[in-house]
């Protein structure tokens, strides 16, 4: 299983890097064919001869190859969305597929297609600014993103003769120069004209809802059988909890249960200015003490030793407010350029209470450690990387964390359950607006009245959200993944047969995959063929 990973990789990237541009139908079919063929190896294997891990592996493979076709039809969906907002690009496109195929371009015919369709450009925009279409931001940006990817792979195209064939560089430099700049101004007019927002605008809140039942099928690929509502509901209910625990402590701080005043007060405890980094390195050390002492799992001593720190940019801070980690923790702390009311909202939002959950879910025992492990064991599986148990991992420390008392006062108790409110809050928000219900902006409002964000804060948490590069699932993640994760503890140590450590180091060296999986290979059920996603954990 191992080869036949890599072998399906290295099929996948070599696919990639020949179509790298959109409107291809040839893309999709040959991507298609290739997802089928293998699909036809996995079932064709005799699965009864597999071992365990084997048919853990097989399991995966099978799902991934059979995710990838899935995904392959809704991009074309998504593409067929925009055909109606551009002409037709067949001459670029003959000529793209023509180089794939190596075959070379007659210059004086390429000029006249150039010429051609920078006239087609024109024509369409004429005809799309009087019939004044109404597509929304989001489509506008896809369709603008798109027409600009097209632009990237035929000036690529266009490098592999400019100056090498004389022949073809007389006759096509001048027509490709007017062509690229009107492909430039159609994105250009896509998304600001008819999308209503600015090309390289990263401050206005635009996202792409993909709809229930994309997210449905993403729910599948991940082996959560569960609905968005349901899992909104479980999200409502874990809510319930936080707010009420958040009360207790509010009424041990003397607030009479006020729980908005008692995160008002946690935020004037942040650290100065260049004060951030000892406060990590303190906390950090705290953790891996607490973990240690009570032997709750396998910290390697290189671990602890190579994690590093570094300042994150004021840009991306727009996308993520709170420093983020792994082997490398990227500290978010204002800056001296900053307006002066991001700066104390960027302190009051990383102050030391925040912090306590914030390192160990990036550090020991969570992402560091995490990341450590998953180079060391089981590597062929890291291509199924699966959010809910990369950020469930971390969500589940924060959870049992708190069950055993590292938050030793009432004001790190606040702190802690920020961020826990704050993990339920994102399956609501990110569910609610890919279901076409909640606007960007009512999901800052959840977060900022419901969790006690600092509103610039909540403003990059929902930027990272829906426009920051991460799947639709994957802010729903955190929480559902941390829910697996105790089921699973429950399960195998509670009820099971694991120490403490041994769950713990069982589940790291079984790489980054579906919970449902990782449980499949810590458990002694039967694993078959036809494995169908059912394990309720939440119920």
């Amino acid at each position: 299983m191992d080869e036949l990973i890599a072998q399906y990789q290295a099929d996948l990237g070599a696919l990639g890097r020949l179509y790298d541009f959109p409107f291809s139908e040839r893309r999709t079919a040959d991507f298609r064919q290739l997802y089928t063929a293998w699909l036809g190896v996995l079932d064709g294997m005799d699965y009864a001869s597999l071992n365990r891990a084997d048919r853990v592996d097989w399991h995966l493979l099978h799902d991934r190859v059979r995710d990838d076709l899935r995904g392959l039809e809704l991009d074309a969906a998504r593409e067929a969305e925009v055909l109606p907002l551009v002409p037709d690009f067949a001459p670029l496109l003959e000529r793209l597929h023509g180089h794939a195929d190596r075959e070379f371009a007659d210059g004086e015919a390429t000029a006249v297609a150039f010429e051609a369709m920078r006239k087609a450009l024109a024509t369409k925009r004429a005809e799309l600014k009087e019939q004044k279409p109404e597509i929304g931001a989001s489509l506008g940006r896809r369709a603008g993103g798109m027409v600009q990817q097209l632009r990237r792979a035929c000036s690529s195209w266009m490098r592999f003769y400019a100056e090498y064939d004389p022949e073809f560089t007389w006759w096509c430099a001048q027509p490709w120069e007017g062509l690229e700049s009107e492909l430039r101004d159609y994105a250009t007019f896509l998304e600001r004209e008819l999308g209503g927002v600015r090309p390289g605008d990263t401050d206005t809140l635009v996202g792409d809802p993909i709809g229930r039942e994309a997210l449905q099928q993403a729910l599948y690929a991940e082996r959560i059988p569960y609905t968005p509502e349901e899992l909104i509901a479980i999200a409502e209910r874990e809510f319930a909890w936080c707010m009420e625990e958040r009360r207790k402590a509010a009424s041990e701080m003397g607030l009479n249960g006020d729980w908005a005043a008692a995160q008002e007060e946690v935020k004037k405890a942040h650290p100065g200015p260049g004060d951030q980094p000892p406060i990590i390195k303190m906390l950090a050390d705290e953790a891996v003490d607490f973990l240690e002492e009570r032997d709750l799992l396998t910290i390697p001593a290189l671990c602890k030793q190579v994690w590093r720190m570094q300042m994150m940019t004021p840009e991306r801070q727009k996308f993520t407010p709170y420093f983020t980690g792994g082997e490398v923790v990227s500290i978010s702390y204002p800056t001296e350029g900053m307006e002066h009311a991001d700066k104390l909202m960027s302190m009051r939002g990383n102050n030391l209470h925040y912090s306590r959950a914030v390192v160990h879910h990036e550090l020991i025992p969570g992402h560091h450690l995490q990341g450590y492990m998953a180079q060391r064991w089981n590597t062929q599986r890291r291509m199924f990387r699966s959010p809910f148990l990369v950020e469930g991992w971390a969500l589940y420390w924060e959870m049992r964390l708190y069950d055993m008392g590292f938050a030793p006062t009432p004001e790190d108790r606040i702190g802690m359950l920020f961020w826990r409110s704050h993990r339920c809050a994102r399956i609501i928000f990110s569910l609610k607006f890919h279901l076409g219900e909640w606007t960007p902006q009512e999901c800052i409002d959840f977060l900022v009245e419901n969790v006690g964000h600092e509103r610039r804060n909540a403003t990059a948490e929902v930027r990272r959200s829906i426009q920051g590069g991460y799947g639709p699932l994957y802010q729903a993640a955190y929480m559902t993944g941390g829910l697996q994760l105790l089921a699973l503890h429950e399960e195998l140590v509670e009820n099971g047969p694991y120490s403490e450590k041994e769950f713990h180091d069982a589940v790291l060296r079984q790489n980054s995959i579906a919970i449902e999986y990782l449980r499949a290979a810590l458990n002694d059920e039967p694993l078959p063929k036809d494995f169908p996603v059912s394990w309720r954990f939440a119920d």
